[in-house]
């Protein structure tokens, strides 16, 4: 009897034969009704791991090392898929709008939006700075939107018209304009929300203009350099860095530091539980610290974040240089009544100030009062001096300004330091990046005991960095030691601290604290794209049944069938043999009645 033989690879080799004829018709459409449903289980099988392997995690690395040098290029504004949003920081000095995108969300409700900030044709961040600050409306409030033009038709001319509708329009009004008053900030507030829908076509109402204080401007730092780091992204048990999780599936978060000239910021996460403190303590605690979700869903509290972040203004290192001034000069000139001197009173008598070069003459002028100083380049009796102006009371608790400070467990933290942080280290020291205490501490003592002389001429061949310029030359010394007390005496970081970078840019652009921002307002739109795609998912078409997604399911359903595939052909063959054994005397009959006739002669 002739055979037909089929052979298939996936992943053994199965083999069977099926005679060409049956005596059981129904059998046969049977089997073939079974083999088909086979193959269109296989072909739905194939598709399904095409789906798992598309959605299988990739390398985390390589993830981020595509998404920073993607982040360093220009932005097609000709995908429609990507979405848009501005921010405006309202400065005391300036206001500045940032230009962000995002790709549709990844479909994990773990995720953040993936927003950077939009580059344009030359691959340039799309940001714009006017001055002066906001703060000069306060007298014509009704012209703030007239202000604020410049930098919205900038963003107009680069986000494509089609998005504008889509594109959210944020306003912040930074801390910077606390005189300001109240009524004036209002009528500012007014005015842009009256007037700036009538000319640009962005997403923008009366919630999305708001002013915020330095802590907000704090918390929303934080954020921004931890989506930047990855460290809102989950571990997963083959990730490198899963020793740096707190608790299962998330990440240690990175702290920051960070002075300015005028003031000083720290911020980092604390634990949900924390000791009993005295009420005064506990009152304290609760002012200074912010507990947010960054979850699309509020109903889900593993993306709740306790934040401890605070503002120290008058620390930052100008006003800290201002304040060591004011300091030597009352001292000098009440000394000089007391025993009859007249140090500072002359170039020809001038005081020593530890906390210039050696030989730098300067000359400090309050109101009427004129002091002349010449450096002396004391590194340890500057920090020395500066002691009293960190404000610390005698509790173990307490930083700069007797604040109140939560615990920072220094075995198990990392922390940024930005701004004064990085300058200090790196302008003139080079040694930005990776602190060390001793080594800064060496470093810095050295440039001091070096004359002046043999700073300026360093200077002029080159040998401090491209930012650095005279006067960061001549006050290294003062807000090095500052630096260095602020970190250690007021922050009560240890010495020999190995876990903190002082940077300028994390993975080479500039980290605002409007990126923390906008992720912040933009947290529950990730909510709103998965019931959309879940929506989707239901009026798809047949072929993606949901079944095939539920695995142990179509695993059990494929056994059953190639189970009862085998079954039936077992019986088959069964049958076949014994067709085969009932036909074998009718053949051998057969041949009896014609074996006789051979060699019989047919004719006359």
């Amino acid at each position: 009897m002739a055979r037909i033989s089929f052979s298939y690879l996936c992943p053994a080799s199965w083999y069977f034969t099926v005679p060409t004829v049956s005596p059981f018709p129904r059998q046969r459409v049977a089997f073939l009704g079974l083999f088909f449903i086979s193959c269109l289980l296989l072909l739905m099988l194939i598709m399904d791991f095409r789906h798992w392997g598309a959605s299988l995690p990739r390398d985390r690395q390589y993830e981020r090392y595509l998404a920073r040098v993607g982040e360093l290029e220009a932005t097609d504004t000709e995908d429609s898929n990507l979405n848009y949003g501005l921010v405006v920081d309202c400065g005391s000095s300036g206001s500045r709008i940032f230009v962000y995108f995002w790709p549709r969300h990844n479909g994990n409700p773990h995720d953040l939006l993936d927003i950077k900030q939009m580059r344009d044709r030359n691959s340039q961040p799309v940001v714009k700075k006017i001055k002066p600050g906001i703060s000069t409306m306060a007298d014509t409030p009704e012209h703030a939107s007239d202000y604020l033009r410049p930098l919205l038709s900038f963003a107009a001319a680069h986000v494509p018209v089609k998005k504008h509708k889509e594109t959210p329009l944020t306003f912040f009004l930074t801390e910077g304009l606390k005189q300001m008053a109240q009524k004036m900030k209002l009528a500012i507030l007014a005015d842009l929300v009256k007037d700036l829908p009538l000319e640009f076509d962005f997403l923008f109402s009366q919630s999305q203009a708001e002013v915020i204080s330095g802590k907000q401007e704090g918390v929303y730092a934080w954020i921004g350099i931890n989506f930047v780091l990855g460290r809102f992204d989950h571990v997963d048990e083959s990730d490198a860095e899963a020793p740096q999780e707190l608790t299962a599936g998330r990440r240690r978060t990175v702290g920051i530091l960070d002075m300015g000239g005028a003031s000083l910021q720290i911020a980092y996460e604390v634990p949900t539980s924390t000791s009993v403190l005295p009420p005064k303590q506990e009152e304290a605690a609760k002012i200074l610290l912010a507990e947010f979700n960054l979850g699309c869903d509020v109903h889900h509290t593993e993306h709740v974040y306790r934040v401890y972040v605070t503002t120290f203004l008058g620390f930052g290192g100008n006003f800290a240089r201002q304040r060591y001034e004011d300091l030597v000069l009352n001292e000098t000139l009440n000394k000089n009544r007391l025993l009859g001197q007249k140090t500072g009173l002359s170039p020809d008598s001038p005081y020593l100030d530890p906390c210039l070069p050696v030989g730098l003459t300067d000359v400090v002028e309050r109101n009427s009062q004129v002091l002349h100083v010449r450096g002396k380049g004391d590194w340890s009796t500057c920090g020395a001096m500066l002691s009293p102006l960190l404000a610390r009371s005698n509790t173990s608790q307490a930083s700069l300004n007797g604040i109140y400070q939560s615990p920072i467990d220094f075995n198990n933290s990392e922390f940024y330091g930005f701004s004064e942080f990085f300058y200090c280290t790196e302008d003139v020291l080079r040694i930005g990046g990776r602190y060390h205490g001793p080594t800064f501490a060496k470093a810095a003592q050295d440039y001091c005991g070096m004359a002046w002389s043999v700073l300026t001429q360093r200077f002029k061949n080159g040998l401090y960095s491209s930012h650095a310029d005279e006067h960061r030359l001549k006050y290294q010394c003062f807000k090095s030691a500052w630096m260095y007390q602020v970190l250690h005496e007021g922050f009560h970081f240890p010495y020999d601290y190995p876990n903190l970078r002082t940077a300028q840019l994390v993975y080479d652009r500039e980290v605002q604290w409007t990126l923390g921002a906008i992720l912040y307002k933009t947290r529950f739109l990730p909510l709103r794209d998965l019931r959309q795609e879940g929506v989707r998912q239901t009026h798809s078409s047949w072929f993606r049944l949901s079944f095939v997604y539920n695995h142990y399911l179509f695993f059990a359903c494929i056994l059953v069938v190639l189970l009862a595939i085998i079954l039936y052909l077992l019986r088959l063959r069964r049958i076949h043999h014994r067709q085969t054994r009932a036909s074998a005397p009718l053949n051998l009959l057969w041949i009896e009645e014609v074996v006789p006739m051979i060699g019989v002669q047919v004719g006359p």
